[in-house]
C-alpha cells in the first residue's frame, strides 16, 4: 500500500478503538513493511487528528513502543453543541413538574450522547480509573459511550437482581427524586477490590442514586474517583454528594424554568 493508503486505515483503527494501545509491530506486520515506515505514517495521521481538533494519538518509546488514539473534545468545538442542545432542554413544554423535565428523547439521541461522553471522557482522562458504573437505565447510553472513549469497562447497577446476575449484593437507598427508601443490586462478579470507578448519571436532583452507587462500591471495596452528570437540577447545598461534574444546570425555581450550560465548557 501506499504512505496515504495505510494513514488513512491506521486513523480509522485508532479513532474506532479509544485509548487502546497498538504495538508499531502490528501495523508493521498488517502492511508488510518496516516499523520505520510506520513511524513515518503515524507522525501523518497524529498531524491530521490533531489539526481536526479530534483528539491526539500518543506514542511510547522503546522496543515495545506503541500507540494509542486519546480523544479530546476542545471548548470551541462543543460549546455551540451544547448551547444548543440546552435551549432544547429549555423549552417550556419539556418541564413536567416536581422539579423534573422531559429527557428521554435526548438520552437515545446517539449525536447527544456521544457529545455528553466525549466532554465527560476529556475531564476523567486523568483518573486512571478501572471501570464506568452507572444506574439502569436512561443513563446508560452515555455511560456506554464514555466508557468506549476511555476504553473501560461498563458497570451496570440494577435495580432489582436478576437471575442471570448470580450472588447480588443489594443495598438501600433514599431517593430525594422518588422520596421514599428504594434498592439497588449489583453481581459479586461486577466489581473487583480496589477498583477505581468513574460513575456517570443523567440526571440528578438530591443525589440519591449516586451517593448509593458510591455505597455500593464501598461494599466491594471499591471506591469513586469521578462523577460525571448530565444535568442537575437544584441548589448544590441541596445535595447528598460533595463532589461531581455536571455538563448542564437545571433551574427550576421562580416563574420560568432554566437550563445552562457548565460555565466550564463554554467559551
Amino acid at each position: 500500500m501506499k504512505r496515504a493508503q495505510r494513514a488513512c486505515i491506521i486513523t480509522q483503527i485508532l479513532t474506532e478503538n479509544p485509548n487502546k494501545d497498538y504495538p508499531l509491530a502490528y501495523f508493521a506486520d498488517r502492511f508488510g513493511c518496516a516499523k520505520s515506515s510506520v513511524s513515518e505514517d503515524l507522525q501523518i495521521v497524529r498531524q491530521a487528528v490533531e489539526d481536526a481538533g479530534l483528539g491526539y494519538v500518543e506514542t511510547t518509546a522503546g522496543a515495545k513502543g506503541g500507540v494509542r488514539y486519546v480523544p479530546y473534545i476542545s471548548k470551541e468545538e462543543s460549546s455551540e453543541e451544547l448551547k444548543r442542545f440546552g435551549n432544547m432542554l429549555a423549552q417550556p413544554d419539556r418541564s413536567i413538574g416536581s422539579g423534573f423535565i422531559y429527557t428521554t428523547d435526548l438520552m437515545s439521541d446517539p449525536v447527544f450522547v456521544t457529545l455528553a461522553a466525549r466532554v465527560f471522557a476529556r475531564h476523567f482522562a486523568a483518573t486512571e480509573a478501572d471501570a464506568v458504573v452507572t444506574v439502569e437505565t436512561k443513563g446508560i447510553g452515555v455511560a456506554m459511550m464514555t466508557a468506549r472513549f476511555l476504553n473501560l469497562p461498563l458497570v451496570v447497577v440494577r435495580r432489582e437482581a436478576k437471575v442471570s446476575d448470580g450472588s447480588t449484593i443489594s443495598i438501600n437507598f433514599f431517593s430525594g427524586s422518588a422520596d421514599r427508601i428504594q434498592k439497588m443490586s449489583l453481581s459479586k462478579r461486577a466489581i473487583k477490590p480496589g477498583c477505581r470507578a468513574i460513575i456517570i448519571d443523567d440526571f440528578m436532583r438530591g443525589g440519591g442514586s449516586v451517593k448509593g452507587m458510591q455505597d455500593m462500591l464501598a461494599e466491594f471495596d471499591a471506591r469513586t474517583v469521578g462523577v460525571g452528570v448530565v444535568i442537575v437540577a437544584g441548589k448544590d447545598e441541596q445535595k447528598k454528594i460533595g463532589s461531581y461534574f455536571p455538563i448542564f444546570h437545571y433551574d427550576d425555581g421562580g416563574d420560568v424554568c432554566k437550563v445552562s450550560v457548565n460555565p466550564e465548557l463554554i467559551i
